[in-house]
């Protein structure tokens, strides 16, 4: 059971809590000790929140689960873990979460919180079913990731940063919609009634859109004087601009060209191509900002 367990906890997909750091590295707190503990703490705790809504959902959707190919074999519609331990699981997890954020943090950090968590619920138990507010529910619980970072070191939330979050979220979103549309066909409607709303080609524009608003958005943020002004090589995040452009151009071959995008994580981790980029991307930003 122990490895059912740990399954459907999906700890892979706690890189998406990563989310958390994102203002610790912008607001050049990566080496110094209170705030990076912080930060940490953070993320552990978002980890537990994650998993705890994870259970949930896999509870919800455990019958469309057993029409997926894919999904079939997770698990709870496979019968290798019961509805009911899976419920303990995701109030366990919910339970500590709870108590870890009081007693780390504070109210406000609960409260950031408790919003992904109704946002989850809200998502497994209608808004996965309504046409657009799906894909914003997703890029809601990215947002709130980045909401507690900040709160957790005591920065106030870049307006850039919040911007980048969103649509980079979105964008991954709707690239998930078109690859359940795509691996699924015919029978997409059976897996999720909303994908009929979801016709390929609008998709596609959607994707076309969220790919050139995060690249005009993250280009601008590396040329605001206000941020480019404190660094010694401020200027110098422009050269970052190329590895986002290839980064969103690569995501989108794979979505249109190898039917990938369903699992973002699985797909940054599989990638080699996408990694190198990340890894490169991530050490040009750290060299500029802590130089």
């Amino acid at each position: 059971m122990f490895a059912s367990l740990r399954e459907t906890a999906r700890i892979k997909q706690w890189i998406k809590n990563l989310f958390v750091f994102a203002p610790l590295v912008f607001s050049h707190g990566l080496f110094s000790v209170e705030p990076c503990s912080r930060a940490f703490a953070a993320f552990f705790i978002f980890c537990l929140f994650s998993s705890s809504v994870y259970f949930l959902n896999d509870v919800v959707d455990i019958e469309r689960d057993r029409l997926h190919p894919q999904k079939c074999r997770r698990p709870l519609p496979s019968g290798r873990l019961s509805i009911r331990a899976a419920l303990v699981a995701s109030c366990t997890l919910l339970c500590l979460a709870i108590l870890l954020s009081l007693v780390v943090f504070d109210i406000r950090f609960l409260a950031i919180g408790l919003t992904y968590i109704a946002i989850n619920v809200a998502y497994s138990f209608r808004l996965k079913s309504v046409v657009l507010l799906d894909g914003m529910s997703i890029a809601a619980g990215f947002v709130l990731r980045a909401f507690a970072g900040a709160f957790a070191i005591g920065a106030m939330m870049s307006d850039w940063l919040y911007l980048c979050a969103l649509l980079i979220s979105l964008f991954l979103a709707f690239c998930k919609r078109r690859h359940e549309l795509a691996l699924l066909e015919e029978a997409a409607a059976n897996h999720r009634g909303i994908l009929e709303d979801y016709p390929i080609q609008f998709l596609d524009q959607l994707i076309s859109i969220l790919t050139a608003a995060t690249l005009v958005c993250y280009s601008l943020y590396t040329l605001d004087r206000e941020v480019t002004q404190p660094l010694r090589f401020g200027g110098g995040l422009k050269l970052t601009i190329p590895f986002v452009i290839y980064g969103l151009l690569r995501y989108q071959f794979l979505v249109h060209r190898r039917q990938e995008g369903g699992n973002p994580t699985d797909l940054l981790l599989r990638d080699k191509p996408l990694m190198v980029n990340f890894a490169l991307w991530l050490v040009f930003v750290l060299c500029i900002i802590y130089s």
